[in-house]
């Protein structure tokens, strides 16, 4: 999710695009989001991991 969220923030940067930067960057925000909470070990969704 992060990878994708990076993708479309350049690809919306490049392209002068403001919804595709606007998508890549909740993407990016809710990817690290989710990537902390597994790493600290707090389950999401009952899983550990989201992926």
């Amino acid at each position: 999710m992060i990878v994708l969220g990076l993708i479309l923030f350049l690809v919306g940067l490049f392209l002068h695009v403001g919804i595709i930067e606007t998508i890549g960057i909740v993407l990016l925000v809710v990817g690290a989001v989710l990537w902390m909470l597994g790493a600290v070990g707090r389950p999401i969704a009952g899983r550990r991991h989201y992926w």
